[in-house]
């Protein structure tokens, strides 16, 4: 991120020089606070127009630059930041700082109060902001507060999924599930309004890729799967199953290679579509999503979207995030809980023990019996967030959760899954969830929270729906309507 300070020529060399010192250290204490995921960039101080304009468009076109960060120091008149800001086309966060805490009362004079503007410069910054209706997030407080560096660094995270969202390359392999609704969108609307460029490949060219990976990089492979995961016994070289664990290793080796050499970041696979695969893919989608990879399955590219925009945000935050699914309901009066799962596909990111690595049929696809991960979630605050294609928009859908542990072992179900409460409550979680028309694959992240969505959705643009502890049907409903009357005028502003 690059952090830029306004300023003036009216108050002369000496001054500037201050300004400059200070607000290195401003950028250094954000950088140096390990909330900030991100190197912070100090620009030079900006004290005319064309400075301003220049810095913005270089900005724009510097891949590596996911954002801005501005603050004024002094007075730097904001006439000055028109054509700059007119221009910018990158994430911008309005840093209301100063750089002392405490007045030092007893020598305050106006050399101090020349120096020290923040407080009334940052207004007239804002001012041409609201001005021109630039969107922006705005934080208030000294940058030794660990409240404001958490929110920077919550932006900085939005704002890198919104960059990886610019470059984000997805591979289809097959088209979606048959007469499903949800998975279906418009990918042209998603590339113009996200950047991700979605296409579609054949199976099978990703099977030409797998029948050629060799017999001994499986076995190289094989023995990672023995050294990370509770192998079941029959998947053991010795196992009567065991062919069954070097195809899956076999499909994971060709995914690999051919995400890699198309540069994708994310796929979708669709059981109705397998063409010479004799598995559908589990463990090898599951490990890639553990590596980074977003994934949704029945070709619900929007959820393998959103995946991998998620990953992209948590990166070196502990508590995992994965493809989800609601599956069915616990509905003892009082103790309602949701359990999710897939088929095969959760991502291991989020597992509360060590996996254990199985086999075992599936009654849909047609294939050979899968091999797959199998675990419970760990416990802890989650979130749950759904795209959809509203048809004149994207929406999020997002529901604050608590993961808890099964109410008894499920001996029975060998797929990975995770149990939770939703907030505020299972009735209207669920109520707010369907009247938002929020789809039913999901992404679940136990690393990031509510800010960091609501940052990612204001700088993409994208409506953003939050069910959480304050929800109420009534004031759910009132958002609603108002969000469709706002976002189709906003589309012609």
């Amino acid at each position: 991120m690059w952090f830029l300070t306004g300023s003036q020529g009216l108050y002369g060399p000496e001054t500037l020089e201050q300004v400059a010192e200070q607000s290195r250290g401003v950028a250094a204490q954000l950088e140096a606070s390990g909330d900030v995921p991100v190197p912070v960039v100090w620009q030079p101080v900006l004290t005319d127009a064309a400075a301003i304009r220049r810095i913005c468009l270089e900005a724009n076109a510097d891949d590596a630059c996911i954002g801005l960060i501005v603050w004024m120091h002094t007075f730097s008149p904001a006439k000055m930041w028109i054509a700059g800001l007119d221009a910018l086309r990158k994430p911008l966060l309005h840093l209301h700082t100063q750089a002392n805490t405490h007045l030092p009362w007893s020598t305050i004079d106006m050399d101090f109060m020349n120096l020290n503007q923040a407080a009334h410069g940052d207004r007239e910054f804002g001012y041409i902001q609201s001005r021109l209706g630039v969107s922006r997030k705005t934080v208030a407080g000294h940058a030794t507060d660990p409240r404001v560096v958490g929110r920077v660094g919550d932006w900085a995270r939005a704002a890198a999924g919104r960059a990886e969202l610019a470059s984000l390359k997805l591979a289809r392999f097959g088209d979606n599930m048959r007469d499903v609704a949800v998975t279906e969108g418009d990918k042209i609307e998603a590339q113009l309004r996200l950047g991700v460029s979605v296409n579609t490949y054949g199976v099978n060219d990703l099977v030409a890729v797998v029948d050629a990976v060799t017999d001994a990089d499986v076995t190289e492979l094989v023995k990672d799967y023995d050294d990370l995961y509770r192998l079941a016994p029959e998947l053991r070289p010795t196992g009567d199953r065991h062919h069954a664990l070097r195809y899956a290793a076999r499909i994971e080796l060709g995914l690999r290679t051919f995400l890699t050499d198309g540069e994708f970041r994310a796929f979708t696979t669709n059981f109705e579509d397998l063409g010479g695969l004799r598995q559908l893919p589990g463990l090898a989608v599951q490990r890639l999503m553990a590596d980074g990879y977003g994934f949704g399955g029945e070709g619900d590219w929007k959820t393998a979207t959103l995946l991998r925009t998620l990953k992209a945000a948590a990166e070196g935050l502990p508590g995992g995030t994965s493809f989800m699914e609601d599956y069915t309901y616990h509905l003892e009066p009082g103790q309602e809980l949701i359990l999710g799962a897939h088929m095969l596909e959760v991502c291991p990111s989020i597992a509360a023990d060590t996996p254990s690595c199985e086999v075992h049929p599936l009654g849909i696809g047609g294939r050979e019996d899968p091999v797959r991960l199998v675990f419970d979630a760990a416990p802890g605050p989650a979130l749950v967030v759904g795209l959809a294609d509203m048809g004149d928009r994207f929406r999020l859908v997002a529901n604050e959760i608590d993961v808890v542990a099964p109410v008894e072992p499920l001996p029975q179900l060998p797929v990975a899954r995770a149990v939770w409460k939703p907030r505020p409550d299972f009735r209207t979680s669920t109520e707010a969830w369907l009247t938002a028309g929020g789809p039913h694959h999901t992404v679940l992240t136990k690393a990031l929270g509510t800010d960091v969505l609501d940052d990612l959705a204001e700088m993409l643009a994208v409506e953003l729906l939050t069910i959480d502890n304050d929800t109420t049907m009534r004031r759910f409903t009132r958002e609603l309507r108002w969000n469709q009357a706002y976002h189709r005028l906003a589309q012609h502003l």
